[in-house]
């Protein structure tokens, strides 16, 4: 065996040897929902006798409310909040990447700049306004802002787009130009299709931040019949006094199964988007 070889099976062994650490407390969470409560602090990980009850008991364990109706409410606040992204960050990256108007760079360092704004220093003005519309205990909230480019990484995805765009031939708008098209039919004809690894990426993000978004969800949703799967799953502490371990572990299992899908699904179209978007920019 030669000393090359010997120094990739080192490193393959020391790759796995850290894999295996990382994902050590996703395999106890999947033990650890298909125990009971008192076998949460025994040593192994998984129980004699697997507890799948812990799922379907998890599911209608909220009072009048099944976890399929907390899951259509997600959906119905990620979908909105998706389209609102897509449409207006690839509006106004366009514009920034391929329209001559005043104070184009100087709006763009703005853009650049609330990057570095935590999105606590807007929480208190955002909610005054909302509550003043009456958009408290409704989504609207989260599609409004996404609807104007902001929202949760709003700017983050504009500039990743930006440069996307950027790396585009303009000779391709000259040509639909000469055919006739209009500005608006060079976005959508020409520079959409093309930056759809950059599309996919901004989904992919937007997905998950929003999936993953229990503090903006607790603030502006007080109904349970308006609940997403976050906010259901803190209910399990709260109406069964801590005491389901196994349901609320198995509930929060299942409720990253649909990012964990949209991530796989996806991660062609995401690490195509990543680094044409570096290489470009």
């Amino acid at each position: 065996m030669t000393a090359r070889r010997r120094r990739h099976i080192g490193s393959h062994l020391l790759l796995i040897a850290f894999s295996a650490l990382m994902l050590y407390p996703v395999v106890w969470w999947i033990g650890a929902s298909l125990k009971t409560t008192a076998e949460l602090g025994s040593p192994s990980l998984f129980p004699a006798v697997p507890q799948w009850s812990n799922f379907t008991e998890g599911w209608f364990a909220i009072p009048k409310f099944s976890f399929t109706h907390f899951y259509l409410n997600t959906f119905k606040l990620i979908l909105g909040v998706l389209l609102t992204t897509l449409v207006s960050t690839s509006l106004v990256a366009y514009a920034f990447a391929r329209l001559d108007f005043p104070l184009r760079n100087f709006w763009f360092a703005i853009v650049l700049v609330t990057l570095m704004l935590p999105s606590q220093v807007t929480l208190v003005p955002q909610y005054v306004l909302f509550h003043t519309f009456g958009w408290v205990n409704t989504y609207w909230p989260f599609y409004m802002p996404h609807a104007l480019a902001g929202g949760i990484g709003g700017s983050f995805f504009i500039y990743l787009l930006v440069q996307f765009i950027r790396g585009i031939p303009r000779e391709l708008d000259e040509s639909a130009k000469m055919d006739g098209c209009t500005q608006f039919g060079i976005y959508w004809r020409i520079v959409l299709p093309l930056t759809k690894p950059a599309l996919v990426t901004v989904f992919i993000y937007c997905f998950l931040w929003n999936w993953d978004d229990f503090f903006g969800q607790m603030i502006y949703i007080n109904s349970v019949d308006k609940y997403t799967v976050q906010l259901a799953l803190r209910m399990f502490i709260d109406t069964q006094s801590a005491s389901a371990w196994g349901q609320l572990l198995a509930m929060s299992l299942v409720s990253i199964v649909p990012a964990v899908v949209v991530f796989l699904s996806a991660q062609r179209y995401f690490v195509e988007g990543i680094a044409t978007t570096g290489i470009k920019g």
